[in-house]
């Protein structure tokens, strides 16, 4: 009994820091939510799809899954996107949406994207659990609601990308409905990868993922080697917490599945088999339109 309410406690102090921005491996695919200045800068209409498992077999693992979608917009000199997250760490059901809007600036041989987005964050209490203590907060009932800030600055090119954002600018606290209180933090992301053509057909993609709310920060180190553009297969290590197995497909031109698997090396990795996540994402290359040229044959 000890060592489990050992463990219960443990995945409840992971729980409260991911409640704010959960854990995803796949990072390098999700690049909108963390950082609004990406928006539209793939000169692309892109969708993806996240859902992660976290912790599998174990009762109360957080089940999350993140949706995104962006597009640039020429008439307003960047691009527009919508971000829609929810996220059940045990008994807890949270729910974020954002709208995101980018400016973009051609600069050096690539586009930087100056991005800020606005939106609601809902936090809520189910009632999963029996409680003893009918007063324990961990299993009290109520929702609540507030608004939210996110900004960051994007530079993309054909060689790299980096990246550096903030989410929950507002900062503040959500009051649940049942008077019980949330406070939301703001955090701070840094993401980077750079492009190595090791052949013609074999490109090498190391990459850095950084996650901190200035109490705590995650760091994911990546590498990702892409097979004839339509397969890639790698892995990441975050710190003190685990290593990733990773590997993809695109399934055709525009349409790619990947799969990540977390091997737990923290204290917990005793109790639970391990942490799933399945992405699907879909671009659709907007092509320029081209305006043929009519030449009058007196000037030819």
């Amino acid at each position: 009994m000890k060592r489990l309410l050992t463990v219960v406690a443990t995945l409840a102090a992971s729980a409260t820091f991911a409640q704010q921005d959960p854990q995803f491996s796949q990072n390098m695919f999700n690049r909108l939510y963390p950082n609004a200045g990406y928006t539209g800068t793939s000169e692309a209409i892109c969708g993806s799809l996240i859902y992660r498992d976290q912790w599998d077999k174990f009762g109360g693992g957080p089940k999350t899954a993140v949706f995104g979608i962006d597009a640039p917009v020429n008439f307003l000199h960047g691009g527009l996107g919508l971000s829609v997250l929810t996220d059940h760490p045990l008994n807890q059901k949270n729910l974020d949406i954002k709208l995101s809007y980018s400016y973009h600036l051609e600069l050096g041989a690539g586009k930087l994207g100056i991005g800020l987005s606005a939106g609601l964050l809902q936090r809520g209490y189910g009632n999963d659990f029996n409680a003893i203590d009918p007063d324990d907060p961990l299993v009290k009932s109520g929702t609540g609601s507030k608004f939210d800030l996110g900004a960051g600055l994007y530079y993309n090119s054909d060689k790299f990308y980096v990246g550096a954002s903030a989410t929950h600018l507002t900062g503040g606290k959500i009051e649940y409905t049942d008077n019980a209180k949330v406070e939301v933090v703001p955090h701070y992301y840094f993401m980077g990868g750079i492009n190595f053509d090791l052949t013609p057909s074999l490109r090498l993609v190391p990459s850095l993922f950084v996650k901190s709310d200035a109490k705590e920060t995650q760091a994911d180190i990546n590498a990702n080697l892409h097979i004839k553009e339509r397969v890639w297969v790698g892995a990441s290590y975050r710190l003190q917490d685990a290593v990733v197995v990773m590997a993809g497909i695109k399934i055709i031109d525009n349409l790619k599945l990947g799969y990540s698997y977390d091997i737990t090396t923290s204290k917990l990795k005793g109790y639970h088999s391990g942490t799933h996540e399945i992405m699907l994402g879909y671009c659709y290359q907007i092509k320029p339109k081209v305006i043929p040229v009519l030449r009058n044959v007196r000037f030819l």
